[in-house]
């Protein structure tokens, strides 16, 4: 039996023992004598112990004693909130318990803690309650944060706005730095009673006014590593720049067909190709994978770089890729005209949209032309003769992907599949990662067209080792909380919009989709989209296949992006031992032990991703807005609450008039028609309203752009 084994058996018997009904506190001397444990055994059994209680499985008393959990005490995740109180999310359980402000105890954002449960069950109007008893594990132990400049020491303010309280540091921590510094602090002391946490330097990013310190202080307050470590890069070094001969072997040579890829124009990790003709009547439709797999070994220092990451993030002054640019922008990169190992999934469509029959093989590529989803649009859409002519001899299949796309998005729609359509926000920085220019990007049809083949790839790799009964990766989407969407279809009753079966337990799609087309184009449906949206649950990844709501389907996986996603690189190389018949019983145990972990991890660094994606936008609108101050714009209203009403500019750029600034009436929040409503005069600001405001204020720190009132006449 291997040494961890063995560790976790006696983990085990340890718990067992602790919970049986006649056992009784006992310290550590005391437990050893009651296992017989020899002296040389007894620092492992101390590790065991502690690790329960870090666990929260078992307890440990103000004595010294290990004992079971008090009936009701549960271990969860802490997420505070700038009001005060919090919430704890214990796993297994849909919602979160609610932490009065009195009931946080010392627990900071993050924690893991032991709770006692004080509400158990959600009650109509009310959630489930709990009370922190115990840190067991700090959360945050390192934090970026604006430097505050005292006479005898200084004070470090998080820029985590969820992280509370300032960071105390000394007067020797503080001599080097001026007002204004931008530094990451490692917590040495969290305080608590009144004191207040202390730190220590570890590095100082520059002024918080410097250029590109903004979006650098984010990526360190989440520790992403920005460099690549030396073993990995001296792995890299042994990759070659082009495919040699002897990797082609025993390859699908598809060299000859028509290929393209299409993607920004800022792209430099072209990971998915496409090749399609006409067929029988039908479509045969190629989507070709670099073969990732090929260069990144499992369990090699590559490997474990790439699961650590998870994902490439795409902030707006730059990217942090999930692999070093010699393969993500090099030799696993389908740059047009030279060879290129992929995996290919070559699907035969009929003229309905169903995919009748697909083949999964290894090939070599060679993509013909590297195209732009702007040059594709201008062609299918705008008819552009210049770019028409330019690339003729392509047009015939961008035509006949335009078809096929139409095809497989009406054949989705058919089924349910939610399209959720809100414009992106293009931003343009100059060379000192200002922001210059802000406005809607909306997807075109080329963007489109990509989407469609993309999901239709994964929907038949994902049907196929399903039923082959393999462990695999699958995207997955579960089906809304039947509270939510009970919230959700009560709510759109007062705009005169129902959602059929919204008080049973399952809701299917297809009714989301229908409120959609009803809203479409009206003045709620911004609100009433977002909604929608929030009601639903986070797409993640697991290992059993539950389908996938958003999309109406019973199967999914993520094949496509194998550059910049670890999940796709993981099955892959499932996909890959399975066409060389090599994935025996050994092998699917393998896959079966250590899958669920790379779910896990893959979901919890696309959240992260997403996260500072979404930071550096709010951060670098906020910063745009600053030159506008004072400045007039027409917007629409996109929000109203007690406390304000939330404008949206065409640019996509949100800001709030507060109530205490409409100072030409008392206003009152209207509940039934969610409608701000003057006393005196009677004025209502509706959803979908147009108004004219003025940038009154923005403040970095906090993310936010307040906006007032303009009464003078709108102009068109």
């Amino acid at each position: 039996m291997k040494k961890n084994e063995l560790y976790e058996q006696r983990k085990k018997i340890v718990y067992n023992i602790i919970q049986d009904d006649v056992y009784q506190p006992l310290k550590l001397k005391e437990f050893s004598y009651l296992l017989q444990v020899p002296p040389r055994d007894r620092e492992q059994l101390k590790q065991i112990l502690d690790e329960l209680v870090a666990e929260g499985k078992i307890s440990i008393t103000k004595k010294g004693k290990y004992t079971k959990l008090e009936k009701g005490l549960v271990r969860g995740i802490f997420e505070s909130n700038a009001r005060g109180f919090g919430f704890v999310t214990v796993e297994g359980e849909e919602e979160d318990y609610f932490i009065p402000e009195n009931a946080v105890g010392d627990a900071m954002y993050h924690d893991v803690v032991l709770m006692q449960v004080v509400v158990p069950y959600a009650e109509p109007g009310k959630r489930k309650e709990g009370k922190v008893i115990k840190v067991l594990e700090r959360g945050i132990t390192q934090v970026v944060g604006t430097f505050q400049k005292s006479r005898n020491f200084g004070f470090v303010v998080p820029d985590n706005q969820r992280f509370e309280k300032d960071i105390f540091l000394s007067k020797s921590e503080s001599k080097n730095l001026s007002e204004g510094h931008k530094v990451v602090v490692k917590i040495i002391d969290y305080g608590g009673d009144g004191k207040n946490p202390e730190g220590k330097v570890l590095e100082v990013l520059g002024h918080a006014n410097d250029p590109r310190v903004d979006v650098l202080s984010v990526i360190k307050a989440y520790d992403v590593p920005l460099e690549f470590p030396q073993e990995v890069m001296q792995q890299v070094k042994r990759v070659n720049d082009e495919v040699l001969e002897r990797e082609k072997a025993g390859r699908m040579d598809i060299r000859g067909w028509q290929t393209v890829t299409i993607d920004g124009e800022d792209a430099k990790d072209l990971d998915d190709a496409i090749t399609l003709t006409r067929q029988d009547g039908g479509y045969q439709l190629g989507v070709h994978i670099a073969d990732v797999s090929h260069y990144v070994t499992e369990g090699s220092a590559l490997d474990q770089e790439a699961l650590k990451r998870g994902t490439s993030i795409y902030l707006i002054d730059r990217v942090i890729p999930m692999l070093p640019h010699k393969l993500s922008n090099g030799i696993c990169s389908l740059n047009a005209g030279v060879d290129r190992l992929a995996l290919s999934c070559i699907m035969d469509i009929d003229a309905k949209g169903r995919i009748i029959g697909h083949k999964i093989a290894e090939t070599v590529v060679r993509v013909d032309e590297r195209m732009s989803y702007t040059s594709v649009a201008k062609i299918l859409e705008e008819q552009d003769p210049e770019e028409i002519k330019r690339y003729e001899n392509l047009v015939p299949m961008f035509q006949l992907m335009k078809e096929l796309s139409d095809i497989l998005r009406q054949h989705r729609h058919e089924r349910g599949s939610i399209d959720f359509d809100f414009p992106e926000s293009k931003l343009i920085l100059d060379e000192d990662g200002r922001p210059l220019e802000i406005y809607p990007y909306d997807r075109n049809c080329a963007t489109k067209i990509i989407e469609d083949f993309m999901l239709a790839a994964n929907e038949t790799i994902a049907e196929d080792f399903f039923w082959q009964e393999l462990p695999f990766v699958y995207r997955t989407h579960e089906s809304p909380d039947p509270d939510k969407i009970q919230k959700l279809a009560v709510f759109i009753q007062n705009f005169g919009y129902f959602l059929k079966n919204s008080s049973k337990d399952h809701i299917h799609p297809k009714e989301i989709q229908k409120l959609l087309n009803k809203i479409e184009g009206t003045e709620e449906e911004a609100l009433i989209s977002r909604l929608a949206l929030r009601s639903m649950k986070q797409a993640r990844y697991t290992t059993t296949n539950i389908g996938h709501f958003g999309l109406s389907a019973k199967y999914y996986c993520h094949f496509t992006s194998p550059i910049r996603r670890y999940p796709d690189l993981q099955i892959h190389r499932i996909i890959k031992e399975n066409l060389h018949g090599n994935l025996q019983k050994k092998r699917v145990k393998h896959y079966e032990q250590i899958l669920p972990k790379v779910a896990e991890i893959s979901s919890k660094t696309e959240r992260r991703a997403e996260e500072m994606e979404r930071e550096v936008v709010k951060m670098k609108k906020v910063e745009y807005m600053e030159q506008h101050l004072g400045e007039i714009f027409v917007g629409v209203i996109s929000g109203i609450t007690t406390w304000g009403i939330y404008v949206e500019l065409p640019n996509t750029i949100e800001g709030m008039i507060r109530v205490a600034d409409m100072i030409d009436d008392y206003y009152n929040y209207d509940e039934r028609s969610y409608s701000m409503v003057g006393e005196m005069t009677g004025r209502t600001f509706e959803l979908g309203m147009r108004v004219a405001v003025r940038v009154k204020e923005t403040n970095r720190m906090l993310r936010t752009i307040d906006f007032e009132l303009y009464d003078e006449d709108m102009e068109e």
